[in-house]
């Protein structure tokens, strides 16, 4: 149809194209009319050629359409049938999707209409039951209101308020009753126990004080001590660590230093360069490395000799080189590692009458002040370091706790922590054990308690715990809760700045708020 319109154009053109030429030459060549023929038939020819061409890229134009549309075409559709089929799919899982949920919903129904026929009939059957109780109890309510005065109300009343009198009656006498026979038991048992066991360990106590002056055997002895230009005393302070003080004492050196191991090695040291009478930097050296491996080997004997008498095994080395440290460590002129030795004897006798770990007890009774061997290089109560020297070196957890709850700063978990606390107490305050005399006492807590006083908003302070804890109470319309924190703080180091003291000293603030009203 398409070949047909542009043939049909083409020759409507030549034939448009013929007739003007052959008018404007007819007009115009006039004289021409023998060539008009030849010309006639040259344009014919021409058109004729121009016509074929044009019918030709006419038809193959026409084609190049029809086949890009036929393509396009074919494209739509395949994508259309593509996505009709991917929606057929998806329709199709739908479907099967909803058909098994309405199978579903239709099994729950019937599952829940089969439940609700049984509940129905059985709660019918419950009702009919609970109607026929009632008429029950209502009848013998009344058939027991005939034969009693008292109304059912009435009658449980009075029954309730006599038992409740009964019971109460004859329970606090009951908890009267236990009450004094627990106290006088008790306080035998725990008399009885102490008792024996100070009885049974029935040693002196020997004071094995840390010297820290030294005799010299004239006053010329200190110029040689002290050397040329001090070379001699400068090369013993840097060998011990201590301080030699020498002053116009007549025949005395005074040693000072914080541990007492490296002041007894000092002491140990003087007294071979005095008795010996050399005494240059070189032979001093000598002298001190020789002094300090036998104190050492002395330390662990003195260690090691502990545990054997006890009886105890399993302590780590380190632990017991730590131990004997404690030999020249004192405290209030008490030697500690007698002091330990004993609170472990006393806390395996009771632990024996109470039928409880004796080994245990003994164990934590000899560790239970290791901390005061090394509290003069870590800071801390000699609890907290003791507790984490017996961690550090894998001891028992009920060891760990008896040591840290000595002296009552926190809650013990096992008997024998408590055992331990007694036993400590028990050989500290033995008559002729520690020399500190009762006047510099009462004044180390008299100045404790005057330091407290001394800020605004303290109330009352109490020390306690041998000067060990001080408790405030503050007022509290003076003191908020804020200020009371501060309080502690400064009051910690007002104490540290202007007191002398062993171990550290516990604070406490304590603000309370009372309202009392009365009811008239």
């Amino acid at each position: 149809m398409f070949e047909t319109g542009y043939l049909a154009i083409a020759i409507g053109i030549g034939i448009f194209t013929g007739l003007i030429l052959s008018l404007f030459f007819k007009n115009a060549l006039k004289r021409k009319i023998d060539s008009i023929d030849t010309e006639k038939k040259r344009i014919l020819d021409e058109a004729k050629r121009n016509a074929d061409s044009l019918k030709k890229e006419a038809s193959l134009e026409a084609k190049d359409m029809v086949y890009q549309a036929k393509s396009e075409v074919e494209k739509d559709l395949r994508e259309k049938r593509s996505e009709l089929t991917h929606l057929e799919k998806r329709l199709r899982q739908k479907e099967e999707v909803l058909e098994r949920k309405y199978d579903h919903i239709d099994k729950r129904d019937h599952e829940l209409n089969r439940r609700e026929k049984e509940h129905s009939a059985k709660e019918r059957s419950l009702n009919e039951k609970e109607h026929r109780y009632k008429q029950l109890i209502e009848e013998q309510s009344r058939v027991l209101e005939k034969i009693s005065v008292l109304t059912k109300d009435e009658a449980r009343q009075e029954l309730l308020e006599r038992t409740r009198e009964d019971a109460q009656f004859e329970m606090a006498k009951l908890v009267k009753s236990i009450e004094n026979d627990a106290r006088e038991t008790a306080t035998k048992k725990a008399q009885g126990i102490i008792g024996l066991a100070i009885q049974r360990y029935a040693s002196e106590y020997v004071s094995d004080a840390t010297v820290t002056a030294v005799s010299l055997p004239s006053d010329e002895m200190k110029g040689r001590i002290i050397g040329r230009e001090g070379r001699n005393i400068r090369a013993l302070e840097a060998a011990t660590g201590v301080d030699l003080i020498v002053d116009d004492t007549p025949e005395m050196v005074t040693l000072s230093a914080f541990d007492p191991v490296r002041r007894e090695i000092a002491r140990l040291s003087l007294e071979r360069l005095i008795s010996d009478g050399r005494i240059h930097p070189t032979r001093i050296e000598e002298v001190v490395d020789k002094v300090k491996k036998e104190v050492e080997a002395n330390i662990r004997e003195e260690g090691e000799r502990c545990v054997f008498d006890l009886g105890l095994s399993g302590i780590h080395p380190e632990l017991i080189k730590v131990l004997g440290r404690l030999k020249y460590r004192t405290s209030y002129g008490q030697n500690v590692l007698q002091h330990s030795r004993e609170v472990a004897y006393f806390s395996g006798i009771m632990a024996g009458e109470l039928k409880v770990d004796a080994k245990l007890s003994k164990r934590a009774g000899l560790l239970h002040d290791i901390g005061k061997a090394v509290d003069h290089e870590t800071e801390g109560s000699h609890q907290e370091i003791g507790a984490n020297l017996a961690k550090k070196y894998g001891e028992n957890g009920k060891v760990i706790n008896a040591i840290m709850v000595h002296h009552g700063d926190g809650d013990p978990t096992t008997v024998e922590a408590s055992l331990v606390a007694a036993a400590d107490a028990v050989s500290a305050a033995r008559p002729g054990v520690r020399r500190e005399s009762i006047e510099n006492y009462l004044k180390r807590l008299e100045k404790l308690e005057q330091t407290a006083l001394s800020f605004s908003g303290v109330d009352k302070c109490y020390a306690i715990q041998a000067g060990r804890e001080i408790r405030i109470i503050v007022k509290p319309e003076d003191i908020t809760d804020e200020m009371s924190m501060l309080l502690a703080r400064d009051l910690s180091k007002k104490i540290e700045s202007e007191m002398t003291y062993p171990g550290q000293i516990k604070v406490t603030v304590i603000r309370e708020s009372r309202y009392v009203e009365y009811a008239k």
